[in-house]
């Protein structure tokens, strides 16, 4: 069961249990700060794939099948699959699932679409009639740009303001009736987030584009909730990178909210934006999944975090929209996370 609370926030009475998580990156992501916790690297960014379109597929199945090992499970034990990704009608998560022979739901939440998958299908998971979940989500930066700017042969300048796309993914198995309610992660709450628009129509500036989404849900949930930043190991957003995350402390502050000494941003962990040269950050639905499914379970699970807060942020336009120079709304989405033994 669970109850809503203000707009949009639920609070689960039984938590949603995350009984296993996957993480893939490619040589990028490899090169960088997180390379240590990510479960499978490959140097090929084309994971053997003919197309940068089928490596997103391929990488999508490495993250599924890594999470069901670690589950001790099989694809028969899931109840349905929920995926998404960047790519025009999800063809990277159509292609990387359609094997499995599984029930299927495509997302597209742009880069916050690893937060509305767990979003989803946490609440799927409040009925009885569901047992296993399994939340994936992927980008790549070669078939992003391909789509969303220029070919990757045009040899364009990227703007100081622009981010790059991870190569990578996670996969989360979500549960309700786990072996071992003693140990792991649960979701306490989630709070989907309103569409919100400034009139950002820079398509390489897409941190500003995102930061009032931001901004907003993370004011609601700790209204609705009667909590402040202090309360939380953690304020993790998705992929504002360092134009974004500047902005959204701002925004935050007027409102006499400081989120500073306990905010970080996956677009400035999956990178060292000091040395790689990707300019003010990652981004992609791969920045945040492969971060969330990386360092921060891994640090949950040691007990380094116990209480998060995780805001998926995505910049919702499309190839169309950007040519007839629409401007760009950004959605985030909220997933409160918690250690079983520090649910508050």
């Amino acid at each position: 069961m669970s109850n809503k609370i203000g707009n949009g926030t639920i609070i689960f009475d039984n938590p949603i249990y995350i009984i296993a998580y996957a993480s893939v990156g490619s040589k990028k992501e490899g090169d960088g700060p997180l390379a240590g916790y990510v479960d499978f690297l490959c140097d090929d960014t084309t994971f053997g794939e003919k197309t940068w379109e089928k490596a997103e597929s391929r990488i999508q199945k490495h993250a599924v099948e890594k999470s069901l090992l670690k589950a001790d499970i099989s694809v028969k034990d899931i109840d349905f699959i929920i995926a998404g990704d960047l790519l025009n009608q999800c063809i990277g998560s159509i292609y990387g699932s359609k094997d499995m022979d599984l029930p299927f739901i495509g997302l597209y939440g742009a880069c916050s679409t690893m937060a509305e998958s767990l979003a989803i299908g946490s609440v799927f998971l409040t009925n009885d009639s569901f047992e296993n979940i399994c939340c994936v989500t992927s980008s790549h930066f070669c078939s992003a740009e391909r789509q969303f700017r220029f070919p990757l042969e045009y040899g364009g300048q990227r703007t100081p303001t622009s981010q790059w796309t991870v190569t990578g993914g996670g996969s989360v198995i979500l549960s309700n009736n786990p072996k071992d309610i003693e140990k792991g992660i649960v979701i306490k709450a989630i709070k989907i987030g309103k569409i919100k628009d400034l009139g950002i129509k820079d398509s390489n500036n897409m941190g500003a584009a995102m930061a009032p989404s931001a901004a907003y849900t993370i004011k609601e949930y700790l209204n609705d909730t009667l909590t402040k930043p202090s309360d939380y190991d953690l304020i993790l957003t998705g992929d504002l990178g360092e134009v974004g995350s500047d902005l959204l402390k701002k925004l935050l502050e007027r409102e006499n909210i400081d989120i500073s000494k306990n905010h970080n941003d996956c677009g400035l962990m999956v990178y060292d934006i000091d040395k790689q040269d990707v300019n003010a950050g990652g981004s992609g639905c791969g920045c945040s999944a492969i971060t969330l499914t990386s360092y921060i379970f891994k640090k949950m699970e040691e007990g380094i975090y116990k209480n998060v807060l995780f805001i998926g942020t995505g910049a919702l336009l499309s190839t169309t929209s950007v040519q007839q120079g629409d401007t760009i709304p950004g959605i985030s989405h909220l997933i409160h996370i918690c250690k079983t033994n520090f649910i508050v």
